[in-house]
């Protein structure tokens, strides 16, 4: 199979994919930002790898459409969200409808969008995370494929949790990107992911 992986950033998911040496391969990597450092470390790994800065569009519709040319031209089998800090128009997200993956910073459907780490610090909770979902024109909404537990300390901040959470992140995104390489991954009709294979040899949650 072939994977586009879009980022914003420096791109530590895009890294955690790459080292896990998935029987995949990965295409391309785009950006909305031309200085997103992910880029480089694409293009050092012989990837090619773009940035189109959203800035130089009207508006999100017609940025997506440039985009969505870009991915194209790759032909990819699953399009991955790595960092990628976009909000995507409907017509972006069904384009790719049931191969479009992204990792989210909170246990869904809790603390969709910004700031996860500090608000599940201001709710007090004990137990918090990351989850990796097939993504649907819902923000941060979509069938879970794997999610990530990481306990609450007493003393964190947002900063030492979230740093937590990354780490979760990069151990669960490269195996839900295996899992769907490898044909692994199923929607039932009610919209679950269920995944195919040894029942005793994976799991869908993990804890940290």
């Amino acid at each position: 199979m072939k994977l586009v992986i879009l980022i914003s950033g420096r791109g530590s998911n895009l890294q955690a994919i790459l080292d896990a040496d998935l029987p995949a391969e990965v295409a391309a990597v785009l950006s909305n930002r031309e200085d997103a450092k992910g880029l480089q470390l694409a293009r050092d790994r012989g990837i090619p790898a773009h940035g189109l800065a959203h800035t130089g569009f009207a508006n999100r519709a017609e940025f997506d459409q440039a985009m969505m040319q870009l991915i194209d031209r790759h032909t990819p089998d699953l399009v991955v969200l790595a960092g990628y800090m976009r909000i995507l128009t409907d017509e972006f997200v069904q384009h790719y409808a049931g191969r479009l993956m992204n990792i989210h910073p909170s246990l869904l459907p809790s603390y969709p969008g910004l700031h996860t780490h500090a608000r599940a610090l201001a709710d007090g909770v004990k137990i918090h995370g990351c989850t990796v979902h097939l993504v649907t024109p819902t923000l941060d909404h979509g069938p879970v494929i794997v999610q990530a537990a990481v306990a609450v300390r007493s003393d964190d901040s947002a900063e030492t949790l979230g740093a937590r959470v990354l780490v979760a992140e990069h151990q669960i995104y490269p195996l839900a990107v295996r899992w769907f390489v490898e044909r692994r991954l199923v929607v039932s009709n009610d919209g679950k992911v269920n995944l195919l294979g040894d029942k005793g040899s994976e799991q869908s949650v993990f804890y940290t």
